[in-house]
């Protein structure tokens, strides 16, 4: 009967192992096709879809891709987009997760609570009010006016996971700084800052995947004239006018050079994440 009760709890951990494993060989079969077939031609891809590219390489594909969707306007739009909503988000976060924590707030609790209802609303629930609002500002089609809209959604998951990176340091430390003369700003930045600096990383890592990737609300508040898009419109608009020219190629060169960066982002900081993420849990 003991045997039988083991072989119940293995098989549901062994199923999902293999489930896992069969996902992320399915995830790096299909990027290493996305690789292959950027540098093809149209007529490969369609002819031998799952077979090696013929020599020479198409590497010419690239710089049609650059070219024939103003890329290299997209990439510059969601550089700067993504790395100013990301320092904000962090920065913004960290300070109310340190306030909310470390403060002796009287109504800090409910706050807390306040920011985890925000993580369960629906963008898409907000995008009517959000587009009148940013048009009474005269903000759609700028990037102030995305900028602010992924602060704001992306600001209640931050400060729900940076709280934990706040509340076990012990008070110890904050009153021994007071006793030194450090202000409660001084405190937050020179003491509690790099003790938060796991956290800190995986929140600036999660919102750069996340808002490098957003689509939505790009499309809705920033679609506007001379190539002023980010990454993922760019790359419809082109898959819009590729089903007329048929050249097919350059699309696939296209989702590689949005993926890359990420890509590599994520492969390089892959252990700090976890990190960040465990230690979040186990506060």
């Amino acid at each position: 009967m003991s045997t039988a009760v083991r072989f119940a709890h293995r098989v549901p951990r062994q199923v999902a192992v293999t489930v896992m494993w069969l996902w992320v060989l399915f995830g790096v079969f299909i990027y290493v096709w996305l690789i292959l077939g950027s540098v093809k031609t149209t007529q490969q891809i369609f002819t031998a879809p799952w077979g090696l590219p013929s020599w020479p390489l198409q590497w010419g594909n690239f710089v049609a891709a650059w070219a024939s969707s103003e890329l290299g306007t997209a990439v510059i739009n969601s550089v700067l987009i993504v790395g100013v909503s990301t320092i904000v988000i962090v920065g913004l976060g960290a300070a109310a997760a340190y306030a909310l924590t470390r403060c002796g707030l009287r109504f800090a609790e409910p706050l807390t609570i306040f920011f985890a209802v925000g993580i369960g609303i629906p963008g898409q629930a907000i995008v009517i009010p959000l587009f009148l609002l940013l048009a009474d500002l005269q903000l759609i089609d700028t990037q102030l006016g995305l900028i602010i809209t992924y602060v704001s959604l992306a600001l209640p998951f931050t400060v729900f996971l940076l709280t934990g990176f706040f509340l076990t340091p012990p008070t110890e430390l904050e009153e021994a700084a007071s006793l030194d003369g450090a202000s409660p700003w001084q405190t937050f930045v020179r003491i509690m800052l790099p003790l938060a600096r796991p956290g800190l990383i995986t929140a600036a890592i999660l919102n750069v995947v996340s808002l490098w990737n957003e689509f939505f609300f790009a499309l809705v508040l920033f679609n506007g004239p001379n190539g002023q898009t980010t990454l993922p419109v760019a790359i419809v608009d082109s898959y819009s006018s590729l089903r007329f020219t048929g050249n097919w190629a350059p699309l696939f060169a296209e989702m590689l050079i949005v993926t890359l960066p990420i890509l590599f982002l994520y492969f390089w900081l892959s252990n700090r994440i976890i990190e960040g993420l465990t230690l979040g849990m186990g506060k």
